[in-house]
């Protein structure tokens, strides 16, 4: 991660943010792991195919505890504004259905962040992807304070042309 400041001092992360389906984001952490686990390996060849060449995960045969030790680093991240993860939960937060990614840029361009999300496979072209789809965007423009437009790796960008960039002067 970049040693500069990425976003402004005095900037509180969103805790909760309510989506209009009655769905929610929220960050994670270590805690999250007996739900995170299932997803992320449930999901593992197709998110694979997304994040594998761009950052090696998630491993064939990740383990619980491999697992907690990733959700801890982002939490650690996240307390300290580096990047963020968001998952996607429904009110009773019985399973994780989805993730949301925000990290400082690491690529070439003028952009305020580097944003990705995925779903559960069994949500893959239904309403709660269509619903980050065009929720993400808007909520990063209005309530991130960002220096400039977002990057929406994976939806403005493809993984393999961001994979491409080179890195910042």
């Amino acid at each position: 991660m970049p040693s500069v400041t990425w976003l402004p001092g005095g900037f509180a992360h969103p805790l909760r943010v309510g989506l209009p389906s009655g769905r929610h984001l929220r960050p994670m952490g270590a805690a999250d792991t007996e739900i995170d686990h299932p997803a992320v390996m449930g999901s593992r060849e197709r998110l694979w195919s997304i994040y594998g060449e761009a950052w090696g995960w998630p491993p064939a045969h990740m383990t619980v505890e491999q697992d907690r030790d990733d959700l801890a680093h982002h939490e650690r991240e996240t307390a300290a504004h580096e990047s963020f993860l968001y998952g996607l939960f429904d009110d009773d937060e019985a399973e994780l259905l989805g993730c949301v990614y925000i990290d400082p840029p690491t690529k070439a361009g003028d952009v305020g962040a580097e944003v990705s999300w995925w779903v559960v496979d069994r949500l893959v072209g239904g309403d709660a992807e269509r619903e980050l789809d065009e929720f993400v965007p808007r909520w990063l423009a209005h309530e991130w304070p960002l220096p400039a437009p977002a990057r929406l790796v994976g939806r403005d960008i493809s993984w393999a042309e961001w994979n491409a960039l080179p890195a910042p002067d």
